[in-house]
Formats: structure tokens, C-alpha cells, sequence
């Protein structure tokens, strides 16, 4: 029986970094009706290696694949059930992935960490979008591409970053050669969970154009990739290339395995696989050029379409069609916003803090917003850096860390908790700037992640950025995302724009920049850029000198 337009249904699955969250959404206005999460078992590695104990150096941060399909297995039908929803009613599935997070497989698709003879090996698992272990292999990158003037490198601001393909793939191949020898798809995550779901693999545009190096049907050539080391001639003709799947199209129907782990019918439309962030920009209704969306949680992702192709430094990618078929899509980020937050909170807030926000019924983030809220602009006379896990835009650097200056024996926990926060809105700005100074031009900021509950956060960054600052209406945007996206494969919308705007979910203007702030902020982000410039373009290389000598007395065991 044919399911009524008003009934049909579809489910978003997004993949973050510590869960899996499955969202069911009403077709006909966006309306979410049951979601479930689930956390994954094995989390990040970062540390060690379960499989042996073994420690893992610096930088690194893998993945259990199985963690993934967890997801499907649970969050699904517990989100079907919280709906009280008939999965028959379900019409599509849409999935979004962090990205850049890379599988070595087999042929079919097998891991190669669930291979026995690689089960002790870090490099056969996935390697995290946050493993930045590659940076050498990177700067060779970029260096090489700048002596031959490939014609990519301005598509990727003139940089490209360790936590992207090629220099994890170059990685592989030079510190582990056996597991690259082995891997006959180097895969995405984002593509691995739609091959779980399909029993097909179909590579999304994405993906390959913002991390993979794509640009205009073309990957960077077999000289290209010889000259960086003869063995990684093939790489994209072995490994990586794949034919490619535009956004909102279906890749394939759920398979009879998949509709058995979900509880969803077979044969069900599943969407090409997408970037969480660059799906949220549907879920938010901001499809439109000058629009740009910040994906605020542990990282923060910033997309926004334009009308035209311009360069501009230090972004992650330009890409046709990237985020809206007949615009182009651009992306910029930062490595670490929340994590910034969590780590001072778990590490550097005196113990009486933490009494005290037990004593109110509060957490300690919330005792610590408040208590700066409280204060005048510069008040605790601070400027901080948020690098503590290296810049990604603009300057592409994972090698530069964490800086605050202006501390003293008066400085208190929420002195330095309010600077933290506040740097990470310089950061947002001057990501801003890059794109307005190249002819892009940012007319709005939408903010979708879970930072957004912190509302004297949100002030900060609309004083920051002197933008009128919107809210999606959604908790979990990405999921809701890819729930659109799975409307338009399921053909209930003949666009991701149509669908955004019967499903999409935004407050406009929800906080307005306060003049007398803005002016305030201009003397600190004025300080920030000099800071911003000096460590992070050449004025001083202590924090390179110290990564380096971080990873020398950890490869001697930490002795000498």
C-alpha cells in the first residue's frame, strides 16, 4: 500500500566523534519525532592500543570501525521506538560522518583492524579526522605542490592539511608499508557506513572534493604523487579513486543485512554519504550565498556557499557544488573549541570550583560561564590562542598549540575560562575575515552544535564577529541533515534547497551585536591578530621547536 505523503517518514544517522546519534523526521515539515544515541564503546585512541596495550605517540587518534555499525544496530531502532514510528512509514535513510576519517580496507570492504595479522598494528585502524600524526607528510605536500605550481593547491587556501587523505595515505605508506600494501580502498568513514548499509560503495562528491583533493573531475597526478615518494605513484588509481556520487542522490537500497541491524525495510532508499557539517547547512535552512554555518562542539566546521570561485587563504576547500548543486561550496574550521572548554575544565579548575557547582546543582562549565559573564570586557586583562590542538584555519598548522598571555598570581579559573572562549570567537573572526578580504562575502552567522546552549558564548561571538547571529532550530542539526538528504534520495523533494525549506529549522537574528561590545572586542581581537601572527607565520617557532622536542624524548622512551 502506497504510504500517505503527511505519514512518510525518514531517519538521519550522524557520526561525531565520541557517539552515533539516529534521528526519525516527519517528511512533509521536518518535525523530529524520536531520536536515540549511542556511544561508542571503544571511543578515540589516543593513548594506547587496546588489541596489545601498546602506547601510541603523539598526535594520533584511531578509531574501532565496529563502533560504527554499533550505531546502526541500536540507535536506530531505540530512535524508532522513542518516535512510537512504523518503520514501515520510512521512506529513506541519510547518514554524515566527521570527516577527514580514513578506513584502509579489502576489496569487499573489510577493515584491514579486523584482519588478524593487522589486529596489532595502529595503522590498520581508522584514523580519526583529529589524527594529526601526518603534519610532516603534509608540509611535504604542500611544499612540493607550491615548487610545481599545481593548480589545486589555491582551491585549498594554498595548504593542505594532515587530517585530510593524502597525507595520512603518504603516512601509511612510509610507516607502515605493509598495511598500505594490503589496503585496496583507502575509504572515507562517511562512504564505509553507506557501503555497510548498501553492499555498495560509492564515493561522495563531498568528501573527495574538500579532503580528498578533487577538483574539476581530477586528483593530483601520478608525477605529482612520484615525486613524493615512488611507491605512492598509484595511490589514487590503487587505492582511492572510485566513481562519484553527488549529494542528495541514492547510493543504493538498504541491504537485507542492514534493514536486519535497523529494523527498516529493505530495499529503502540510502543517500550518498556527506560531511556532518556540510549536511547541517540544509538543517539550519542556509543554503543561500553569505550564509555561514558554524558546527560548534568539540571542533567547529564553518560552510558557507558563494556565488562565484575565489581564493581564499587558509581555507579547507572549495568545491562545485559542495554543499548545493550550482553554487560553490567553501569550508574553514578549527581544530578545537569544546575540547578547549573540557580540558581546562578537567585539568586546570582548582578543586574548589568544582565543590561548588556540586553544591548548586550545577557543572562547572555553567558555574564558570557565569562567573565570567559577570566581568567587563578585558576585564581579567587576558589573550589567549585556541590552538591547543593546532589551527586549522588559517594557517593549517597542527604543529602550533595553546597560548594564554597576560597571567598573574590574581588570575582566577573563570579569568582564564572567559578568555578561552573568547579566542575561539577571534579565531571565528579571523576565518571571517580571510573570506570577506578575498570576495566572499559572510552576511550571517548560523550556529548549529551543542555549544549553542551556552548563550553567553553565542553573545560573545556575535560582539566578536559584529554579525547578527541565527540559531538552528534543531539540537542535533547534522542528523537532521541527513534526514533531508535522505528525503531528496527517496524523491519526496527534487532538491536539497526545497527540502531545506519545508524541513530546515533556523531562529534569525536570534542575538544582535551590541555596539558599545563590538567596539570593546575590536582592542582585543587587535591583540589577538598581532599574537595570531607573530607565533603563527614566522615571528617565533617555539611551539614547532616544542612539538618536536616532544616527540624526540618520546621516541627515547622519555629518557636522556
Amino acid at each position: 500500500m502506497p504510504i500517505d505523503p503527511q505519514d512518510a517518514l525518514v531517519v538521519g544517522v550522524d557520526y561525531g566523534t565520541l557517539s552515533g546519534r539516529a534521528v526519525v523526521v516527519r517528511v512533509h515539515d521536518g518535525a523530529e519525532l524520536g531520536s536515540a544515541v549511542h556511544e561508542y564503546r571503544h571511543g578515540v585512541l589516543d593513548r594506547t592500543l587496546p588489541a596489545t596495550g601498546k602506547v601510541l605517540p603523539p598526535e594520533w587518534a584511531l578509531q574501532v570501525p565496529s563502533d560504527y555499525v554499533d550505531v546502526l544496530r541500536d540507535a536506530v531502532p531505540r530512535a524508532l521506538e522513542a518516535a512510537g514510528a512504523d518503520p514501515a512509514l520510512v521512506i529513506g535513510v541519510g547518514t554524515d560522518f566527521t570527516a577527514c576519517t580514513m578506513v584502509p580496507t579489502t576489496a569487499d570492504g573489510t577493515p584491514l583492524s579486523e584482519l588478524p595479522e593487522f589486529a596489532g598494528n595502529p595503522h590498520a585502524y581508522v584514523k580519526l579526522w583529529r589524527h594529526h600524526a601526518a603534519q610532516g607528510q603534509a608540509d611535504r605536500i604542500n611544499e612540493l605542490a607550491r615548487e610545481r605550481e599545481e593548480p589545486w593547491l589555491p582551491r585549498y587556501g594554498g595548504l593542505i592539511s594532515s587530517e585530510w587523505e593524502f597525507a595520512k595515505g603518504l603516512q601509511l605508506l612510509e610507516e607502515a608499508p605493509e598495511v598500505y600494501a594490503a589496503t585496496e580502498h583507502w575509504v572515507e568513514a562517511a562512504d564505509w557506513i553507506i557501503w555497510q548499509l548498501t553492499g555498495q560503495y560509492v564515493r561522495n562528491a563531498c568528501s573527495a572534493g574538500y579532503k580528498g583533493i578533487r577538483q574539476d573531475g581530477g586528483y593530483p597526478s601520478p608525477e605529482f604523487l612520484r615525486e613524493l615518494h615512488p611507491g605512492f605513484e598509484r595511490f589514487v588509481v590503487d587505492k582511492v579513486e572510485h566513481p562519484i556520487g553527488a549529494l542528495g542522490d541514492r547510493a543504493g537500497g538498504l541491504s537485507a543485512e542492514a534493514a536486519a541491524w535497523t529494523g527498516l525495510p529493505e530495499g529503502i532508499p540510502v543517500a550518498v554519504g556527506n560531511v556532518d557539517a556540510h549536511v547541517t547547512a540544509a538543517a539550519a535552512n542556509a543554503v543561500e550565498p553569505g550564509q555561514m554555518v558554524a558546527i560548534m562542539g568539540t571542533s567547529t566546521c564553518h560552510v558557507l556557499s558563494g556565488a562565484d570561485l575565489r581564493e581564499v587563504p587558509g581555507m579547507c576547500g572549495v568545491v562545485d557544488g559542495g554543499i548545493v548543486p550550482g553554487l560553490w561550496g567553501y569550508e574553514a574550521g578549527q581544530s578545537g573549541v569544546g575540547d578547549i572548554f573540557g580540558w581546562f575544565v578537567e585539568n586546570c579548575v582548582p578543586p574548589s570550583y568544582h565543590r561548588r557547582a556540586v553544591d548548586r546543582g550545577i557543572t562547572v562549565h555553567e558555574l564558570l560561564t557565569e562567573l565570567a559573564e559577570a566581568q567587563g570586557i578585558g576585564e581579567h586583562g587576558l589573550i589567549a590562542l585556541d590552538w591547543h590542538s593546532g589551527n586549522r584555519s588559517v594557517l593549517v598548522d597542527h604543529e602550533l598549540s595553546g597560548l594564554v598571555v597576560g597571567q598573574t598570581l590574581a588570575t582566577r579559573a573563570e579569568d582564564t575560562y572567559r578568555a578561552l572562549l573568547e579566542a575561539t570567537a577571534f579565531g571565528t573572526r579571523r576565518i571571517i575575515d580571510a573570506f570577506v578580504d578575498s570576495g566572499v562575502p559572510v552576511t550571517e552567522l548560523i550556529v548549529a552544535g551543542g555549544l549553542l546552549r551556552n548563550t553567553f558564548l553565542m553573545r560573545i561571538y556575535a560582539d566578536v564577529t559584529g554579525l547578527p547571529l541565527s540559531v538552528i532550530g534543531s539540537e542535533q542539526g547534522p542528523a537532521l541533515g541527513s534526514a533531508i538528504h535522505a528525503a531528496v534520495a527517496a524523491g519526496a523533494y527534487p532538491d536539497i534547497r526545497s527540502a531545506a525549506a519545508a524541513m530546515g529549522s533556523v531562529r534569525r537574528a536570534a542575538y544582535r551585536p551590541v555596539a558599545a561590545n563590538v567596539e570593546a572586542y575590536q582592542h582585543l581581537y587587535a591583540d589577538y591578530v598581532e599574537l595570531h601572527d607573530h607565533f603563527g607565520r614566522g615571528g617565533n617557532d617555539v611551539m614547532h621547536r616544542l612539538k618536536a622536542r616532544k616527540r624526540a624524548v618520546a621516541a627515547t622512551g622519555g629518557n636522556g
